[in-house]
């Protein structure tokens, strides 16, 4: 595999805290868990809007699209995803996947019980909320990078691919971005964004997730928000040109949530990247979320092979499963290694402790980071 990191791009897309974990990093003092959807919240920061907060970082007034982007000051990328040969990502990646990650930001690499365990068991990070638009562009054209360049540059240091996360999204949004109503001012900016954040990590990341994320009705058509609002359809081809231009060597990828079976969501995300790709293939993957209940993962090798129709590589990118029985992530993980098209698996977390989602005890390691009966049973299973 060639060295990159992983980037997704979604058409979704922290800062540090002041102590060992970040702000953005669990619901904890100071944060508060933040009502996206039905289907999805987020840790973030006291109680207002993120959309209106300024980060707590220093900004970099970035040049207009027409002068040069300084790179930025990470190393070269890992050549692939490393862990222990018996751990998550040993075990998963000798069946021919790709890697098995976990999603983290610079309050959680700060944790050391939470490191080692990235470090031994997982062989990929996604930024879970430092490359998003409000952490990185809060203020037009005035760019923040702290937080993402510590991740990459964690990653780089441990031998972790990297998969982005997540550059056009229409929750923490800024306010200036969701009050645009011209299309020619919407496409410049969504342009303008993308390039300088895939720009600035190019050549190191080898997938771009969330060049649209979370675009979807339940009934598969597109959901009205900004960017579908202001420009249609377009926005999708748009948003993934952009990082084809921004960064031509890494894997793009759609994302969505609830495309957990068989269902009308999955069928229209298929039918959106057929008609996308038809002039030329811009999607290379599609993500399925996987935020699951106890009981809730008996769809999921029917929704990748839905997925896979389309023709592309497709990837679990959250998994996390409330009140989770082993049983529950062993279908989730031989879901996976049945379809060939299934490439990674994304933990959204490490430990309980540290989860979005964390009174329900969904992921595969306990609050002291100790491996739970499922993450025996998923090693068993691989």
């Amino acid at each position: 595999m060639s060295s990159k990191l992983v980037v997704f791009v979604t058409l979704a897309v922290v800062a540090q805290r002041a102590a060992s974990v970040a702000v953005w990093g669990q619901c904890d003092a100071g944060s508060v868990c933040t009502f996206s959807n039905a289907y999805y919240s987020q840790c973030l920061p006291g109680t207002a809007a993120p959309t209106t907060t300024t980060p707590p970082v220093t900004t970099t007034v970035v040049p207009p699209p027409s002068s040069t982007v300084v790179p930025p000051p990470v190393t070269s990328a890992p050549s692939g995803g490393t862990g222990s040969a018996t751990g998550l990502n040993g075990k998963f990646t000798s069946h021919g996947k790709k890697f098995w990650g976990s999603c983290a930001d610079s309050g959680t690499i700060g944790i050391a019980a939470n490191a080692a365990v990235l470090k031994s068991d997982f062989g990929a990070v996604t930024p879970e909320n430092s490359m998003k638009w409000d952490a990185t562009e809060n203020v037009q054209n005035q760019f923040t990078f702290s937080g993402s360049d510590a991740l990459v540059n964690w990653a780089v240091s441990n031998g972790k691919m990297i998969r982005a996360h997540t550059l056009v999204w229409h929750s923490q949004l800024p306010t200036w971005v969701s009050n645009i109503n011209d299309k020619n001012t919407l496409t410049a900016v969504i342009k303008n964004h993308i390039s300088n954040v895939a720009g600035r990590y190019k050549g190191k990341v080898y997938i771009l997730t969330n060049t649209p994320s979370e675009i979807l009705n339940e009934d598969g058509t597109l959901a009205s928000q900004v960017f579908f609002n202001v420009l249609g359809e377009s926005f999708v081809s748009i948003a993934f040109q952009a990082a084809r231009a921004a960064d031509p060597t890494a894997k793009l990828y759609i994302n969505d949530f609830n495309l957990d079976s068989n269902n009308a969501k999955v069928q229209g995300m298929v039918a959106l990247v057929k008609r996308t790709n038809a002039g030329g293939q811009l999607i290379d993957g599609i993500g399925t979320q996987m935020h699951l209940s106890a009981g809730g993962a008996g769809g999921a090798q029917a929704a990748l092979t839905a997925l896979a129709a389309s023709g592309l590589e497709v990837a679990i990118t959250e998994l996390d499963i409330a009140g989770a029985a082993p049983a529950d992530y062993t279908a989730v993980v031989k879901a996976c290694l049945a379809v060939p098209s299934c490439v990674s698996i994304t933990s959204w977390g490490v430990s309980d402790t540290n989860s979005w989602r964390a009174s329900s005890a969904p992921l595969l390691f306990d609050a002291n980071y100790k491996p739970k009966a499922a993450y025996n049973a998923v090693i068993a299973a691989m």
